[in-house]
This record gives structure tokens, sequence and C-alpha cells, in this order.
């Protein structure tokens, strides 16, 4: 049984020059076209079913890292994520936790 997974991509990049503003908008739509969804201002989550999905989308995301800047990765259980406490604002109907519907097939 795999285990429900959220990676979250927190960054910061050079926006000065156009070509850094350009390298910041690419890696921005490379994490939206991989299905991760903004929490906040540089931070992007996804969902992943299981520890192999989880390397294949990191592999993807170094792939794609811009040549300047500072970006890490968080990988966390779908049970971790649930329990974050939002001290000021509200959760975004983008970062809902994943509810798994189990489903029984006789």
């Amino acid at each position: 049984m795999n285990k429900f997974m959220r990676m979250i991509v927190f960054f910061d990049l050079p926006v000065t020059t156009a070509p850094e503003r350009k390298a910041a908008t690419k890696f921005r739509n490379f994490l939206i076209k991989d299905g991760y969804c903004m929490m906040q201002f540089s931070v992007y989550s996804r969902v992943c079913n299981g520890n192999d999905a989880v390397e294949k989308h990191s592999k993807r995301l170094k792939t794609n890292l811009p040549k300047n800047g500072s970006v890490r990765l968080l990988t966390i259980t779908e049970k971790q994520y649930r329990n974050m406490a939002i001290l000021l604002g509200e959760i975004s109907v983008n970062e809902k936790p994943f509810q798994a519907e189990q489903l029984t097939i006789f």
C-alpha cells in the first residue's frame, strides 16, 4: 500500500534582469504544469502516491531548476500536512488536504 506524500517546494529566485525574470517564470510554469499548486508566493506543493512518485518528481524538479537562486524541497506525509497549523489567513481550495477514497472491488 502506498502512502500519499506531499512535496513542498520553496524558492527565492532573482528577478532583477529580464533573463532572470524569464527563468523565474519558466520555473514557476514548470511547477504548475507538473501538478504543483501555489500555497503562498514562492511556495508550491503537490500530492504524490508513494515514494516512487516522489522520486520521479524530484528528478523532474532537479532537471528544471533555474541557474540562480534558492530552491528547497520538503517531502512529508499527507497526515503530517493535515496537521499543519494556519496561524493567519485561510487555506485555499488548491491546498486542501488530499483525501484518498478507498475503492472496494468484488
